[in-house]
């Protein structure tokens, strides 16, 4: 859900009205461009648990551009990012 946030994260307009009709016309990021290796860490604690899967949404954005930037030297400044990595 993230990694297609921050790759095609775009809703288009025409006429006031929303392009996309679900997502059969809405980008979504398959398993070719998952990560091949995930680590996740889950942290002891006496609270109850909750929220788990939704922690790790906000740092996809930031962790990505810094990935891109440490290979390429490129700012990424605004998303999405798909169509920035073409050119």
């Amino acid at each position: 859900m993230a990694l297609s946030s921050v790759l095609y994260g775009e809703i288009t307009f025409s006429e006031g009205r929303v392009q996309h009709s679900n997502f059969n016309d809405f980008q979504v990021a398959r398993m070719n461009v998952a990560p091949r290796v995930t680590h996740v860490h889950i942290v002891d604690s006496d609270q109850p648990s909750g929220g788990v899967g939704e922690p790790g949404v906000p740092p996809v954005a930031p962790a990505l551009c810094n990935a891109i930037f440490a290979a390429t030297g490129k700012r990424i400044r605004r998303f999405p990012i798909g169509a920035q990595l073409k050119s």
